[in-house]
């Protein structure tokens, strides 16, 4: 029996208020934590992120590794995270043997196999006013309920003109008509590309990741039809200030994520998906631009050769 949206999101949605650090620190038990922090040229940002996390390991003993996996940057995101008190692994190092590619996914991933908590939480490296809650309120619903795998976070979001918004732009114009149109079930989840979540390694493990801005949505829906709807909760963390990209940028990130859902829901293409936007030229006229877009996936990593004795070594 489905649930309407509205019983989920009464029972699945709290606070991060609801967690106090004390309630958290006293059901943690054995549960080993890892924060990971994927990261591309942010080196204004990351080390104040990764201080963040730091000073709630140290002072909660909530984390037990902070982890900055760096997908290619070119600026001083490793340094600064390093000096941060990050541990930080470059993509290309990680599982060299299956080779390396860009994209958000694949370092997210690879962050598998670094990594040797039984919770893993995500947090994205460009935040510009990084609070704890962010990494408490995530881990509220698993620390305390055997039955939730996967926890979203939700939260405003100030956009220059617009406020605060409850969801970004590609989020309300793109994601959540998918959303609606092919997993209504998911129509409750208040932010589903959000950066910030967390999940059990047993269901991470078990799950494809998608190249790409498509990572959060894939594995949003994948958990729904690996787990059930049951398995997912969602935490409002209340603000996240971070930074914004162009109108281009989104839309080619809208292109990822509608072929991801459009390929979950057995209505996609078999190619790889392309968009044309346009810019001008040196002689002021407009010229078309064509990006082939790689939305590949990364098998469930529990499939992959050697992980089990790779995750114990890293133990």
């Amino acid at each position: 029996m489905k649930l309407p949206v509205q019983t989920w999101f009464t029972r699945s949605t709290s606070r991060a208020r609801d967690w106090p650090i004390e309630r958290l620190r006293a059901r943690k038990a054995g549960t080993r934590v890892s924060v990971v922090l994927p990261a591309l040229d942010e080196e204004a940002t990351v080390g104040r992120v990764v201080a963040m996390v730091r000073r709630l390991a140290e002072d909660t003993g909530l984390v037990d590794e902070v982890v900055v996996m760096d997908s290619g940057s070119t600026d001083g995101t490793a340094r600064a995270a390093a000096e941060a008190g990050a541990t930080v692994h470059h993509r290309d190092e990680v599982l060299p043997e299956v080779g390396s590619r860009p994209g958000k996914g694949e370092v997210l991933w690879k962050s598998l196999a670094v990594t040797t908590g039984d919770v893993v939480v995500f947090v994205d490296a460009d935040l510009t006013d990084p609070q704890p809650q962010l990494v408490t309120g995530l881990l509220g619903p698993l620390l305390t309920d055997p039955g939730v795998e996967l926890v979203k976070g939700c939260y405003d979001r100030p956009l220059q003109g617009a406020g605060a918004t409850s969801g970004g732009r590609v989020t309300e114009l793109v994601a959540r008509p998918l959303i609606s149109r092919f997993y209504p079930d998911l129509a409750g989840v208040v932010q589903p590309l959000a950066g910030e979540y967390a999940g059990r390694r047993r269901l991470l493990e078990a799950l494809p990741f998608c190249g790409g801005y498509g990572v959060e949505i894939a594995m949003l829906i994948d958990t729904l039809e690996l787990r059930g709807l049951s398995a997912i909760a969602q935490v409002d963390l209340g603000r996240r200030g971070h930074g914004h990209q162009d109108t281009a940028a989104l839309g080619r990130m809208a292109t990822q994520i509608t072929d991801v859902v459009h390929r979950r829901a057995g209505a996609g293409p078999l190619d790889a998906p392309t968009i044309t936007q346009f810019a001008r030229d040196g002689y002021g006229r407009y010229a078309p631009v064509t990006h082939v877009l790689d939305v590949a996936e990364r098998p469930p990593m529990i499939t992959v050769a050697g992980y089990g004795q790779r995750a114990a070594k890293v133990s």
